[in-house]
């Protein structure tokens, strides 16, 4: 990707309290309240383009009926029970599966006893159907709403809120886009769903959340608010601070790491993977003992085949890998990247010990794919074309009050990005924090730029790290307001999220 660093940093983010991170200008970005609402109606849509842009997408005449209940429900994370919010019974939720150029109706009954929405996180959906207030009208408590869309592009996506801290329950469900004309060169699929879990067992998401904004970052190392004996730790791959959450339990698909859902298969044959990091806060390594991986896909969109050792994935980025299964049981473990802890699932073809429970797999130390390794596919890079228009989102944040901000500003008082309908932007993401931050723009994928200029890999979500630029290219090809925020979901609730408007 297109990067490039600020002078290194002589000084820690936690001696920016007490004062603003300051941008590559020089200027203070001033902390701003999060207390009010932005005006909704700041730019019109335009309802007739958003019907165009709908008539442009494939459509089969098919359409495929889903329903989502979000409740609190009883949930067995393999040991520890907890009473929390879930759609419908469990953790994650039946995957929803449809083919490209269908049509999705799912209904969502709100059982919470609070306001909620749903999100169909990287499917280019039409705008008023997006989940997110106020393309879509958020779902009051008792109330009900069937979401109607076609699913333009196959590929690994899925589903979960976008109303607060509600990105940190279990609340999200894998959502599976097929396309028939796609050769199948694999024998059998593995939906692997990783999360970073707190409610029920740590501190609520409300009172984290509460706590960094009155203590602020305080605490070296991180704030352990999740219960975690634990501080936050570094990482090289994200650049320096893991994150500010330390969990009590991180899991795989709803377990824990000692008591893991199996997978089984046959030895020799080959299995897709498809990966999803629902966590609100964590980053994860992800690795299966004993085997390479084929990385395929990302954010569902496909690049040239890559073998790897171990993944980095950020907060709602997917990854689909293949791996060609060895004889036995091998673990597929998923560590916090930084951060202490462990989740893992089984792998079992045959017979022989289950590995213990604690161990990292030597895959883990050897190549790490991230962002910068992989290049998209021929036929998914966007052809060459002018720039229409350059657009900045710059990353700030004040340290000492825990806000955070795009533009210098919260999400109550963002002034929307705006570009035209047709044009071809040149987005730059410019961290001037001393934190990493998985952006994510709805509604649209990007082509992210390689350091010399080239096409990475096409992504919905993109990790920046601290005091980097990130510079991805997009087509304005689907109007209406679209958010555009940090998918870290403590970043995200204390001011990190903005829209990309288009003019009417």
């Amino acid at each position: 990707m297109t990067t490039s660093q600020h002078p290194k940093p002589s000084l820690s983010r936690r001696t920016f309290l007490g004062a603003a991170v300051v941008g590559l200008g020089g200027t203070a970005l001033a902390a701003c309240s999060t207390g009010s609402t932005p005006n909704p109606r700041a730019h019109d849509v335009d309802v007739s383009a958003i019907n165009a842009a709908e008539a442009r997408r494939p459509h089969t005449g098919r359409t495929v009926t889903h329903a989502l209940t979000p409740r609190r429900v009883q949930l067995d994370l393999g040991g520890p029970l907890v009473t929390s919010f879930a759609y419908d019974d469990g953790v994650p939720a039946q995957p929803i599966r449809a083919n490209v150029g269908d049509e999705l109706a799912i209904t969502v009954r709100n059982e919470m006893g609070e306001t909620t929405s749903v999100h169909w996180h990287g499917i280019a959906v039409r705008n008023d159907m997006d989940g997110a207030a106020p393309a879509t009208p958020d779902i009051t408590a008792g109330g009900s709403f069937t979401y109607r869309f076609s699913v333009p592009d196959s590929g690994t996506y899925w589903a979960h809120p976008h109303v607060g801290m509600q990105t940190d329950f279990g609340l999200y469900a894998p959502l599976i886009v097929d396309d028939p004309r796609e050769r199948h060169d694999y024998d059998a699929e593995w939906i692997v769903v990783l999360d970073d879990w707190t409610d029920g067992v740590g501190r609520s998401p409300a009172d984290i959340l509460t706590s960094l904004q009155k203590n602020g970052m305080t605490m070296g190392g991180g704030m352990s608010m999740g219960g975690s004996s634990s501080g936050i730790g570094q990482s090289a791959l994200l650049g320096g601070d893991a994150g500010d959450v330390a969990y009590p339990l991180y899991l795989v698909n709803g377990r824990i790491e000692n008591a893991p859902t199996t997978f089984t298969a046959r030895p020799g044959q080959r299995i897709r993977v498809r990966i999803i990091n629902a966590g609100a806060e964590t980053a994860f390594r992800v690795a299966l003992g004993g085997h390479r991986m084929t990385v395929t896909h990302t954010d569902g969109f496909p690049i040239v085949p890559t073998d790897v050792d171990a993944l980095l994935v950020g907060m709602s980025e997917r990854y689909d890998v293949i791996v060609t299964a060895g004889d036995g049981i091998f673990p597929l473990v998923a560590a916090p990247e930084g951060k202490t802890g462990l989740a893992r699932a089984l792998l079992r073809t045959g017979s022989g010990a289950t590995p213990a429970t604690g161990s990292r797999p030597v895959e883990f130390d050897r190549q790490v794919g991230t962002v910068d390794t992989f290049v998209a596919t021929s036929e998914v890079t966007m052809p060459p074309a002018r720039i229409d228009t350059e657009l900045s989102a710059d990353l700030g944040g004040n340290m000492s009050e825990y806000s955070w901000t795009i533009n210098g500003r919260t999400f109550d008082q963002m002034q929307p990005v705006m570009v035209d309908n047709g044009q071809r932007a040149r987005m730059t993401f410019t961290n001037n924090t001393m934190m990493w931050h998985p952006m994510h723009l709805h509604g649209h994928t990007f082509q992210v730029r390689r350091p010399d200029g080239t096409p990475g890999p096409r992504k919905d979500t993109v990790i920046v790290r601290p005091m980097q630029r990130v510079t991805v290219d997009l087509a304005a090809d689907n109007p209406g307001q679209w958010m555009l925020h940090c998918h870290n979901g403590y970043h995200q609730d204390a001011g990190m999220m903005t829209r990309l408007d288009y003019h009417v």
